[in-house]
């Protein structure tokens, strides 16, 4: 799809527009309730779907398909990202007034870093046809990893801080507690950075981490930079009520890994045999229709099948727990 620089300037205007309205509604500290977090989840949605059919009417179909094809991968990619998120907050034990502020100040930096890598990733394609090689085995090779992390399951997950954020807390010095939504204060006569700006940057620069697997994956659906940088921009602003909304469901996602794996492995092997056919090997090549209903498909199920597996997981406790306090009170006192 030919996008000019007029339209470029005015997505990433009109994105900064939302944005802004998004900071100004939720500019007030507060715990965000389930309904809210349910609304605003919805008006991203509703918001991604009208840019998507926009597409449809102003471009064409497969800009359109493409773009759903993407922001469906990246969202659910994304809700990988929750798990992390949660662990960076336990961690630096952020007020649940202060969370919803370090999200959106954290998905911003994010977003800005992803431009960075869509950009070069971009540049590279158009210059070198053969990366799609590289992408397809490290998107098959993440996906293997990902089913050999959750057949692990380790249960005493600790967020790390990366080498920049220990460099920056060495660098600044952090201080003692939070100062409200205060990112810098003065400090024994020293300007430090406040718990608020180091979660920030945790929560920013641990997604580069997962970039490094999304952003290839929807490189696999399509070359066009514009989409890429829109269904990235969609899936994440719409992180921060996701986080708040489906926040205590995520250990019931038990599948969720598995799902993600296939469509990174399925993402891969389509890039593969892109790269083959670009270089005159007769094989067959996988649209974007096939491509979105494979992700749907695969989403649905992993969602179906880790709630059935939590709720029996459930009920298998609850009759353990029931059959134990049973066994209690038929022991008499003098029992034993």
């Amino acid at each position: 799809m030919d996008v000019s620089l007029t339209m470029w300037t005015l997505t990433i205007v009109g994105l900064c527009a939302l944005i802004g309205v998004d900071f100004f509604i939720g500019r007030k500290p507060h715990d965000v309730s389930i309904k809210e977090a349910g609304i605003w989840t919805i008006v991203w949605i509703v918001l991604a779907a009208l840019f998507g059919l926009g597409l449809l009417f102003f471009g064409n179909a497969q800009a359109s398909g493409e773009f759903f094809a993407g922001f469906i991968t990246e969202k659910s990619l994304s809700v990988d990202n929750l798990f992390v998120f949660i662990l960076i907050m336990g961690k630096f034990a952020v007020p649940t007034q202060y969370q919803q502020r370090v999200l959106l100040v954290g998905v911003l930096i994010a977003l800005v870093l992803r431009a960075g890598f869509i950009a070069a990733g971009a540049a590279i394609i158009a210059n070198f046809a053969w990366v799609f090689y590289i992408f397809g085995a490290f998107l098959i090779y993440t996906a293997w990893k990902l089913i050999k992390e959750a057949r692990a399951e380790e249960e005493d997950e600790e967020f790390e801080e990366n080498r920049l954020l220990k460099a920056a807390e060495k660098r600044f010095g952090v201080a003692d507690r939070y100062h409200g939504t205060k990112l810098w204060i003065e400090q024994n006569g020293k300007r430090v950075m406040t718990p608020m700006l180091v979660v920030m940057l945790a929560i920013g620069t641990t997604d580069v981490l997962f970039a490094l697997d999304s952003i290839p994956a929807i490189f696999g659906l399509t070359q066009d930079p514009y989409i890429v940088f829109t269904a990235n921009a969609f899936a994440l602003m719409g992180l921060r009520q996701l986080y708040f909304l489906i926040g205590g469901l995520l250990k019931k996602l038990v599948h969720l890994s598995y799902g993600l794996s296939i469509i990174l492995g399925f993402i891969g092997i389509k890039l593969v045999l892109h790269a083959l056919h670009e270089n005159g090997v007769h094989v067959p090549v996988i649209s974007i229709p096939v491509s979105l209903g494979v992700i749907c498909a695969v989403l649905i199920v992993t969602t179906i099948t880790s709630l059935r597996a939590s709720k029996k997981k459930a009920e298998e406790e609850r009759s353990a727990q029931a059959l134990a306090k049973s066994s209690d009170s038929n022991q008499g006192p003098g029992e034993g």
